[in-house]
């Protein structure tokens, strides 16, 4: 073990990359005109454009892929990469670049335990830089080097928040390496960008589509309310109630029983 792993834990190292290039450990710290920056020093062509288009994808899921795709070209040493979603006590991975990377996250979710997994729970970004020198995971590491042959890993905390008691915790952005020791300070503050790019076309797009929801369903309750007003002789906010009580009548959420009478035109029973 070197004098630096002597004096510093994996992840005080990390600290200390963010340290170095000036910025913040925290990945919300960085904004548009940081990430410029950092591309500017490292010489990415195109990365501008392409964090763009992470606004403009037409869906989560392709924003996603973009993001995956992205991180394989402009962070050296990430291999395989991938992003988990977490959904309450559930972790999933829509998107890898490759097997590697859903064997790997599959075995962390089974296990419950890895640097995904930590990365999301401590709210931080976790890294690995020799996975035979590691101990925090005993079950996972072992495996996942013989089996997928992994040397090293990183997972970067996906969230839209500095407070981490208030934040929204969207999941992490996971680099496999299949070399030792990969993530120097400018690969670390690249995927620490990315990974608040990523985190802020997220919430945009989660936004967006709530807001797409909340329309669709005041325009369903508004017509099953229409409905009643005419079979009933009865105004607004007495349709409104109707719906209500049956709603809490049949323990059913109220948008469900306004879409079934919109689609049969039939009152409930």
């Amino acid at each position: 073990m070197t004098t630096w792993d002597h004096q510093h834990t994996n992840d005080e190292r990390a600290r200390v990359y963010a340290r170095q290039m000036g910025t913040s450990f925290d990945i919300g710290a960085y904004e548009t005109a940081g990430l410029m920056g950092i591309t500017e020093i490292s010489g990415i062509e195109g990365f501008a454009r392409t964090a763009r288009e992470l606004y403009a994808a037409p869906n989560e899921t392709e924003l996603l892929q973009l993001a995956v795709d992205l991180a394989l070209k402009i962070v050296n040493g990430g291999d395989h990469a991938g992003i988990c979603i977490v959904q309450g006590r559930e972790f999933s991975t829509p998107v890898a670049s490759d097997d590697v990377v859903r064997r790997g996250d599959a075995l962390q979710y089974q296990l419950d335990e890895g640097p995904c997994l930590d990365a999301v729970r401590s709210q931080d970004t976790v890294i690995s830089p020799n996975l035979r020198e590691e101990a925090r995971w005993p079950e996972w590491t072992p495996r996942a080097m013989s089996v997928l042959g992994i040397k090293a890993m990183m997972s970067l905390w996906l969230s839209t928040s500095t407070n981490p008691h208030g934040a929204d915790s969207y999941g992490a952005l996971n680099l496999y390496s299949d070399s030792i020791d990969p993530f120097g300070p400018n690969e670390y503050a690249i995927a620490h960008a990315l990974a608040a790019q990523i985190s802020v076309a997220l919430a945009a797009h989660r936004e967006i589509r709530g807001r797409g929801v909340a329309m669709t369903s005041r325009t369903i309750i508004g017509q099953a309310e229409g409905i009643l007003m005419e079979r009933l002789g009865i105004d607004a906010d007495e349709a409104f109630a109707y719906l209500r009580r049956v709603s809490q009548s049949e323990n059913r959420k109220l948008i469900m029983i306004c879409s079934e009478i919109v689609k049969t035109r039939q009152l409930p029973q």
